[in-house]
């Protein structure tokens, strides 16, 4: 079972957001076959209209090995400065790689392809300790120096399938300096499921949580609930390299896949219409997201619903509504725009959400012993399931109040 563990930071740990390997794997030949979210989400007919071309995601991971057959050509390391750039495209293992493919994979050599295949990926590796092929290296920039690099490149997206049970001030200032600068930001909500709290930095202002669903659209049982998610993604079974030797994909689940194809969907949106800013890209796909609620009771197991970017794509009159007004300002404490200059937040973010709320985020617990695969189940709380449609392919829901 892969060991999946902890990132050094100013404070404290920082955990990736996948949850154990499954213990088959998958030869590079039939791993497109094995991405049925590609099918779930419309992705031949998505890519009719977008295929993220002209958008750069700041993937902030283990590294990404810019040398496999699915990523030859997209990967940007020499975007950053020199301090940054520090092994970024030395992954150590495997998480980033696989987190980009998901991303930006060209699919060449029947490897990964991505739901962006376009985009290309300015990688940013982080220290994670107590993981394959880990070594202590002060020279590895901190997720705050980080996330201020990709700030300052031409990252229109800032991927982060990591978290942490501890605050960081300078993790913090870092995404407020982020968020000025119009950058959206991602990160899973974690694996710790109904009895988890979610960790930095989904609880900090600005950055949009991600929760994980299977291919039936049931939640997760290992994503964990909370009032920090605001998006559903696939995360269940998704292909990714099983380690640093790049040999063979094993279909590992969790949120940090789901972070990835939430980042990869806000790419696609964003190269269709390039003149919109980080506010109008992600509240399109808040008014669109696949949900049985009211928008304004968002669910703590799907946030605002699973994520749709098809339902952007194909509508050729969508509002974008303002591009200087955030349109989860309610919940970030703060009516201005995500590229103006976000005010003062606590630690924690908005008292709307859960204050204070922490805890890990790689427990395997919600998966059944030894097999890595997600125990699949419904989390009604007090009301009807629903079906909703996703790109064209059936996805059952559940309704479930935030406050819940």
């Amino acid at each position: 079972m892969r060991r999946l563990a902890a990132v050094c930071s100013a404070l404290g740990a920082l955990v990736v957001g996948s949850a154990a390997l499954a213990p088959g794997t998958a030869a590079a030949s039939d791993t497109q076959s094995k991405q049925w979210y590609l099918k779930s989400m419309g992705a031949d007919e998505m890519w009719k209209y977008s295929t993220g071309k002209g958008v750069k995601v700041a993937v902030i991971d283990t590294g990404v090995n810019s040398a496999t057959s699915s990523l030859k050509g997209q990967v940007l390391a020499d975007e950053l400065p020199k301090s940054v750039q520090y092994r970024a495209t030395e992954d150590y293992n495997g998480h980033g790689t696989s987190m980009a493919e998901i991303i930006a994979g060209t699919g060449v050599g029947g490897g990964i392809k991505g739901l962006a295949p376009s985009a290309k990926i300015i990688p940013i590796r982080i220290y994670l300790t107590d993981t394959p092929g880990a070594k202590d290296d002060p020279k590895s920039p901190t997720s705050a120096e980080a996330i201020r690099a990709a700030a300052d490149s031409d990252a229109k997206i800032i991927s982060m399938s990591y978290s942490s049970p501890y605050p960081d001030p300078n993790e913090e200032d870092a995404i407020k300096y982020a968020a000025s600068k119009g950058k959206l930001m991602f990160a899973a909500v974690g694996n710790d499921g109904e009895k988890g709290k979610a960790q930095y930095p989904v609880t900090e202002p600005y950055v949009v949580g991600v929760g994980a669903i299977d291919s039936s659209g049931t939640v997760a049982k290992f994503s964990t609930k909370s009032n920090y998610v605001d998006f559903a993604a696939p995360g269940v079974d998704i292909p990714g390299w099983c380690d640093a030797k790049f040999t063979e994909y094993c279909t590992p689940s969790g949120t940090s896949p789901a972070t990835a194809i939430a980042s990869a969907s806000a790419a696609l949106v964003w190269s269709a219409h390039p003149n919109w800013t980080a506010d109008q890209v992600l509240r399109t796909l808040l008014d669109t997201a696949g949900r049985s609620w009211p928008k304004d009771k968002p669910s703590r197991y799907l946030g605002y619903g699973l994520i749709r970017p098809r339902r952007v794509l194909i509508n050729k009159n969508i509002d974008p509504g303002p591009a200087n007004v955030d349109p989860l300002a309610a919940e970030n404490g703060d009516a201005t725009s995500a590229a103006g200059t976000p005010a003062a937040k606590t630690p924690s973010g908005n008292p709307a959400k859960d204050a204070g709320s922490s805890s890990g985020a790689t427990s395997a617990a919600a998966k059944n012993a030894g097999s890595g695969s997600s125990t699949q189940t419904w989390l009604i709380v007090g009301a009807a399931a629903a079906v909703l449609v996703i790109g064209g392919a059936g996805f059952a829901v559940l309704r479930a109040r935030r406050n819940a």
